[in-house]
């Protein structure tokens, strides 16, 4: 459907991204974060370890991002709505279903497997493509905003959670969390959100065209791609590949922080109130950072910005590898909190800038299973350089080393040139980069 004037003075692009942001922090906060409040009291009342418990947990990761090149084609073919939806009602049987285990294979089925299908169809994958096919000058703000959702989420319903169990038990506090996500990520998702601006006869940001006599320059100051790329021709070029090295370098070092930063702090006999807030402060900056990266998007080049943020991730490493003192600790979580929070939002809109809409989905898609498994194998690894050195100097330096080598990648993560096969949009044209 074309775009015309009259349709774009009803933008529905900041409903779809309301729509958006309510599921994406639901499914954040009371799948992907609450697990871990559920399971030691799982563990007393069923008499499984804690160890077999983490089972569910570690199946659902997988699930969720080994799945990727298929949903990514799902998404493409049926549109991320239709994807949003299903995949937010398997998610929320799976949760009631939670309510109702008494096998520990039953958590494996309803954990593990119904939730790895809602993250895989319903989480980052089909939430950014929806704002990459509604934004394009604002799509680091959308995303931004987006991104800071899921990080509220997770900073609230784990509470919540806790809250409820108290006065309920576990068993009806899963069933709550399912209404709540088939409410957020089901109906208010439905209600809400649409694939395309096209579909409604709108345009990207409900500007289809620049006013008369404002030139490219002027209107847009950061790269956005006039063309767009196939799966096969996005990784022929060096760009994506920088691109899948930052985002598994990153989320590598992440998961190394999270879980052992706690263990790191107590042998340097620092208190678990302390250790905790450490990690509490670091999950709350990276929402101040998400934010961040999307409003200075708006501004800066995004392969410029995260030469920045994975800078201060990398000195907030630095930071705590001499934590000699409380002020190191606190200095750490604010740099790395801040630094993870923006490289999250620059990833999917460095991609959406450099690589179009119409293919978006397949192209992040076929990333997901690299970075599912950088992601799942950095805790191991750090804890088997522990039990070989008795020390965490090892890992952490490690750590370090990578962000200080992804901030090489991003300067050099210049856009692509656009194949000669790849479709013009019909939106904007290409602006070139520095």
């Amino acid at each position: 459907m074309k775009p015309d004037a009259a349709s774009n003075a009803h933008f529905s692009g900041w409903t779809t991204l309301l729509g958006a942001m309510l599921a994406y922090g639901c499914i954040c906060g009371d799948v992907t974060y609450a697990f871990g409040v559920f399971l030691p009291a799982m563990s007393e009342t069923m008499g499984w370890s804690r160890s077999a418990l983490s089972g569910p947990y570690s199946l659902f990761l997988i699930i969720g991002g080994m799945l990727g090149p298929l949903a990514g084609a799902a998404i493409s073919r049926f549109g991320a709505r239709k994807n949003i939806m299903a995949g937010n009602l398997t998610a929320a049987l799976g949760l009631a279903g939670m309510s109702q285990v008494q096998e520990l294979w039953h958590a494996y089925f309803f954990f593990g497997v119904m939730g790895g299908l809602g993250l895989a169809f319903a989480e980052f994958l089909a939430m950014t493509t929806v704002v990459n096919s509604w934004f394009i000058r604002k799509r680091s703000l959308a995303l931004g905003l987006l991104l800071a959702a899921g990080g509220i989420g997770g900073f609230i319903l784990p509470p919540l959670v806790g809250y409820l169990m108290s006065g309920y038990g576990w068993r009806w506090t899963w069933i709550c969390l399912g209404v709540l996500h088939l409410l957020l990520g089901v109906v208010l998702a439905g209600l809400l959100i649409r694939n395309t601006p096209e579909e409604l006869g709108q345009a990207p940001d409900g500007r289809p065209w620049a006013p008369q006599g404002e030139t490219a320059a002027s209107r847009r100051v950061v790269y956005s791609t006039g063309v767009d790329f196939t799966v096969r021709d996005a990784f022929k070029t060096p760009a994506l590949w920088m691109i899948l090295a930052l985002f598994s370098s990153v989320l590598f070092v992440h998961n190394i922080m999270t879980t052992h930063q706690v263990a790191y702090l107590r042998d340097l006999n620092y208190s678990s109130v302390t250790s905790a807030a450490a990690l509490g402060l670091m999950l709350g900056m990276s929402i101040l950072g998400r934010l961040l990266s999307g409003l200075l998007g708006l501004r800066f080049e995004g392969r410029h910005l995260a030469v920045f943020f994975s800078a201060c991730m990398g000195l907030g490493v630095v930071s705590l590898i001499n934590a000699q003192g409380g002020i190191f600790v606190y200095l750490y979580a604010v740099l790395t909190g801040i630094g993870f929070g923006g490289m999250i939002v620059l990833l999917p809109n460095l991609t959406g800038a450099y690589y179009g809409r119409s293919h978006f989905s397949r192209i992040v898609g076929w990333t997901t299973p690299v970075v599912t498994l950088a992601s799942a194998a950095s805790p191991l690894l750090a804890g088997w350089l522990f039990d070989q050195t008795g020390r965490y100097l090892a890992p952490l330096s490690l750590a370090a080393a990578l962000l200080f080598v992804c901030c090489l990648l991003a300067v050099f993560a210049r856009p692509p040139h656009p194949p000669a096969s790849a479709q013009i949009s019909r939106v904007f044209d290409p602006i070139k980069s520095d």
